[in-house]
């Protein structure tokens, strides 16, 4: 039974967000609220990993959070509930994509899609920003006791040698989980 409310949920999840792996993200945080497969803070943490590995961020997160919570049987199922909408609205959207295509509601749905999009992924930025610099994730559990000192002078590190240096994305990414384990942020 708990397999496939893993399942329920990741397909919910793989539905409705719209825009790639960040806009997984409040999804996530809320069902770190209802379930115990995770915390919020490990959402954090399947961030990094997800971005340093291989693949697409959405799947990374439904793999890491389906094994954590039931080991391979629950990545397989979490990863295959996530991308089964899309596989499904794809074949659906393929069939009548050419008698559509110069639709004008279908040109004004996807437009009204944009912003809906592009709320979720800076809902999802604004969460990750709390978690990740003051160890919360909700503006009224900030205090100067939970600012994270270490971390803001690493942000501000990163960001000024992102100014500084135009290097790859993925150099910043490994010196961050070098970072990481060396100085354990």
């Amino acid at each position: 039974m708990r397999e496939l409310l893993l399942f329920y949920e990741f397909f919910k999840i793989g539905l409705f967000s719209i825009g790639g792996g960040l806009a997984t993200l409040p999804f996530l945080y809320r069902l770190a609220e209802k379930y115990d497969w995770f915390t919020k803070a490990m959402v954090t943490d399947m961030i990094a990993v997800s971005e340093s590995t291989p693949g697409p961020l959405g799947i990374n997160m439904a793999t890491f959070t389906g094994f954590q919570s039931m080991g391979v049987l629950g990545a397989f199922l979490s990863t295959v509930a996530l991308m089964l909408p899309s596989v499904i609205i794809i074949i659906c959207v393929s069939k009548f994509l050419e008698k559509f295509r110069n639709s004008p509601y279908v040109e004004r749905s996807f437009y009204t899609l944009r912003p809906a999009v592009t709320g979720l992924i800076a809902a999802a930025g604004f969460h990750v920003i709390l978690n990740a610099l003051f160890g919360t994730d909700s503006l009224s559990h900030i205090s100067l006791e939970n600012i994270r000192i270490k971390d803001w002078i690493f942000f501000a590190l990163v960001l000024l040698a992102m100014k500084k240096w135009d290097t790859h994305p993925i150099v910043f990414i490994a010196l961050g989980a070098v970072a990481g384990i060396l100085f354990q942020f």
